[in-house]
């Protein structure tokens, strides 16, 4: 029997859905929709962030996806699908900086997300949300994840790169 333009397609089809949708098992791909904090922990990398954060001053307030997408529907899912696809990436083929940090994206959504939770205490303080001199984390650096000890120095918005994961 002969296989024909078409069934070569359709094998072609099966074989890329096939190799997908076990990718997306075997890497937990349905706990990224929903907002666990644990499912960070699918990446053994991030361990110890994880681990510091439970000890942080902001743990029983503010989960991962609290402070690292947007609030709002469509944002949040695209963000999700670009950290998705970068860490995914990053974590396949080991190109991603050590220690880990922070995309310019990812810091501008976090920059966003403290001024949201502490606008009553901070808009004062801050001559506008756009201004990139003033970052929550370059005084706060250890609120959301505690101490820095073992998980790489700390590194202001400005000398990130952002194919950073």
């Amino acid at each position: 029997m002969r296989i024909t333009g078409l069934g070569w397609t359709s094998v072609a089809i099966g074989v890329f859905a096939g190799i997908g949708l076990f990718t997306f098992r075997y890497a937990e791909g349905f706990s990224y929709f929903k907002t666990d904090s644990r499912a960070c922990l699918n990446c053994h990398i991030m361990g110890p962030w994880f681990d510091a954060w439970q000890k942080a001053s902001h743990h029983t307030s503010a989960t991962c996806v609290d402070c690292h997408l947007p609030q709002t529907f469509p944002a949040k899912y695209i963000a999700k699908s670009d950290n998705g696809y970068r860490h995914s990436k990053g974590f396949t083929f080991q190109d991603f900086p050590e220690p880990i940090v922070i995309s310019k994206s990812g810091s501008k959504i976090l920059q966003d997300n403290c001024v949201r939770c502490h606008r009553d205490m901070v808009h004062d303080m801050r001559p506008t949300d756009k201004d990139p001199r003033f970052q929550c984390v370059h005084c706060h650096a250890t609120a959301g994840h505690g101490s820095r000890a073992g998980m790489g120095r700390y590194e202001h918005p400005s000398t990130q790169e952002e194919s950073a994961p």
